[in-house]
């Protein structure tokens, strides 16, 4: 114990260049090599990496296997006598005993008898054989007592009760003998596995190592109290907000998703009794949307039909609470006019995919039909690396509905639905309760405002009256373009050199705060299905991915999106380039496509050029333009330079844009 407390004081002494981002960019590091567990692993996630079932149904599939809830089931959806799970077991796993979950209620879907395999790749060999009793219910250990690690076990549902063709088994459970070593080596920190991480780039790997190896014994120990901070387990009060100091440091925690888990389920309210039956008329929607500034009440917006159609018809009506079970997974039916549409789940996710639509429109050409939100100046503006992102439009007051909109998203955190709002990280991070700062969160939202005060902090006097002279006052414009006064008769006054430090930091405050009001209301909606607790045990990526899920930028769909000028149709670069993506994760590729358009989610047009070196082979990095979403592509020697380029461009060079000067009209 002394030991680790003495590696946790060390944490303190760091290099005189070490930085709070380079302690998150480690921890996320470690997340994405040893620490990064699938969620839906739930219960057996320290002892197992993945799980493969030979079929399921579509609400009933691998995760309720490991969600602790005897409620819940994988079913199977196929031939009789061919059902299986098998277990990816993680390295270093030695199983004690593995448990089925079964209930005869179930009936002919229930497994009468369980044959267990294990071993490596494809040579698995039989280790036992199980029957089950017609009338058991509860937990059935079918293997035990191993001596040694198995890469994978193998569950055959042999036979089911009455020669049932489907099976359902309501959870797996492992004892193990052995938790997995923490796989860290210096070798982990070599510059090639680095380059996802740009502010670890350059640091020893030495040091790199023996920190990683304080934040795990730190982990280790926050772990052992993190039950005890909220003593009263009132999750409508209880709160975890001490850590957010730490709170980049909770992504490597293994009791973390546990909590997390636990404050939901205990705040779960039962479904309503009746499913609101909603009247929603699209055409009118979509001429609203074609066209909104006919009308400014926005009445025939797809959200204010459904905000309307869910307000209490009379005072015993009580309002949706959007904390039901997992399992609910619709919250109102629709009835499309005049489309014929029977909503069994699809209408009902059609509605929440135009609302998010209406919200924040995916199309940078299109009017936005709802006052909501606006775009931020980077997308005006084509600049910066975010130019796809709204923020919270100051001028709206309508908070009731910013705080309805904190409650839908609520709902897509508690359930398996999403509401796509493209905001960026300095809005999510409010949410979350995270610290803002001008240099590192602004950029996403006026990276040409951000640049402007750089370079006016730091000019001479003659430069600032060169470039000023009188007209520059105590003004500024928010991403709404309305022109705020910093001080009283701030129109009229003149910003003098020696000030000029003083209104950059008004100009500051008030564009770091413009959207405060409505950010504070969407948080106090949010707090209404989900507890204060679980928005302090999230970070930012992992609220924004639990509310707008993970948007995926496949290699098919950049396939149609890209344009190829000036090329041969069998040039190798062509060749190299599709090699390189699909080998990139989901991540990188939209990482790529931020690089190239400025766009992190499609639809994104991109055109790919041959560099100015033509056919020479190089290995040179990537060029692109974001204004005109082009890619200048060398000719590299293999796929594999392709692909390390290609990556090493998309995480390192994108906070470069050069494309417009903030003296620029």
């Amino acid at each position: 114990m002394e030991q680790d407390e003495a590696a946790v004081e060390k944490l303190r002494f760091v290099p005189p260049t070490w930085t709070y981002e380079c302690d998150e960019d480690l921890v996320h590091f470690l997340y994405d090599h040893i620490g990064k567990e699938d969620e839906n692993l739930g219960s057996v996630k320290q002892y197992v990496d993945s799980i493969d079932v030979s079929s399921y149904t579509e609400d009933f599939n691998v995760s309720c296997l490991t969600d602790s809830r005897a409620d819940t089931y994988w079913e199977s959806d196929g031939s009789q006598g061919q059902h299986w799970v098998r277990l990816n077991m993680k390295k270093g796993t030695i199983v004690k005993k593995l448990l089925l979950t079964v209930d005869s209620n179930d009936e002919n879907f229930t497994p009468q008898r369980v044959a267990v395999y294990g071993g490596e790749g494809d040579n698995l060999k039989k280790l036992n054989d199980v029957c089950i009793e017609d009338s058991y219910i509860g937990d059935v250990c079918i293997l035990e007592d191993m001596t040694t690690h198995l890469p994978v076990i193998e569950i055959r549902i042999v036979e089911c009760r009455d020669d049932g063709i489907d099976v359902r088994i309501r959870g797996i459970k492992i004892k193990s003998s052995r938790q997995r070593d923490l796989g860290l080596s210096a070798d982990m920190f070599q510059l090639p596995n680095l380059v996802r991480y740009p502010r670890l780039e350059g640091t020893d790997p030495d040091l790199l190592y023996r920190r990683a190896v304080l934040i795990q014994r730190f982990i280790k120990l926050l772990d052992s109290v993190l039950h005890h901070l909220v003593p009263a387990w009132d999750h409508t009060v209880g709160t975890f907000s001490k850590l957010k100091h730490i709170k980049q440091f909770l992504l490597l925690s293994k009791k973390r998703t546990a909590l997390i888990t636990q404050c939901l389920k205990d705040s779960e309210t039962s479904k309503p009794n009746f499913m609101p039956r909603l009247y929603i008329n699209r055409r009118l929607a979509m001429e609203h949307r074609d066209n909104p500034a006919l009308d400014p009440s926005c009445k025939n917006a797809v959200f204010t039909q459904v905000y309307e159609g869910l307000k209490p018809s009379d005072k015993f009506e009580k309002p949706l609470d959007y904390r039901w079970p997992l399992r609910y997974d619709q919250w109102w039916e629709c009835k499309f006019i005049a489309e014929g549409i029977i909503d069994q789940g699809g209408g009902f996710r059609d509605s929440l995919a135009d609302m998010s639509e209406e919200l924040c429109p995916s199309s940078a050409e299109t009017p936005v039909p709802l006052p909501f939100f606006v775009r931020t100046s980077n997308q005006g503006n084509g600049t910066g690396e975010a130019r796809d992102m709204y923020v919270p439009n100051p001028s709206c007051k309508d908070f009731p509905k910013y705080e309805w909109i904190g409650q839908i998203m609520g709902a897509a955190l508690r359930g398996k639905e999403f509401l796509v709002l493209a905001l960026p990280g300095f809005v999510w991070k409010q949410l979350t309760g995270e610290e803002v700062s001008w240099n590192k969160d602004f950029p996403a939202v006026d990276s040409m405002l951000v640049k402007l005060l750089d370079m006016m902090e730091v000019m001479d006097k003659d430069t600032f009256e060169f470039k000023f002279g009188s007209e520059l006052t105590y003004t500024t414009v928010l991403s709404d373009q309305c022109v705020v006064e910093l001080i009283p008769n701030g129109s009229n006054t003149v910003v003098r050199y020696e000030d000029r430090k003083e209104f950059i930091r008004l100009v500051q405050k008030a564009r770091l705060e413009e959207s405060k009001e409505q950010i504070m209301a969407m948080q106090a909606g949010l707090l209404k299905v989900v507890p204060q607790a679980v928005l302090d045990l999230l970070t930012w990526q992992e609220l924004e991915k639990k509310v707008c899920g993970d948007p995926e930028v496949t290699v098919d769909a950049l396939k149609k999106l890209t344009r190829f000028e000036d090329f041969e149709p069998q040039d190798t670069r062509v060749q190299y380039f599709w090699e390189a993506l699909n080998n990139f994760t989901n991540e990188d590729r939209s990482r790529f496509l931020r690089f190239v358009t400025g766009r992190s989610r499609l639809p994104a047009r991109i055109y790919i050029y041959p560099d100015k070196m033509g056919s020479e082979t190089t290995d040179a990095l990537p060029e692109s333009s974001t204004c005109s979403s082009t890619l200048f592509l060398p000719n590299y020697p293999t796929a594999k330079v392709c692909e390390e380029k290609l990556r090493y461009a998309a995480y390192n060079c994108v906070a470069i844009d050069t494309d417009v000067s903030p003296w620029e009209e």
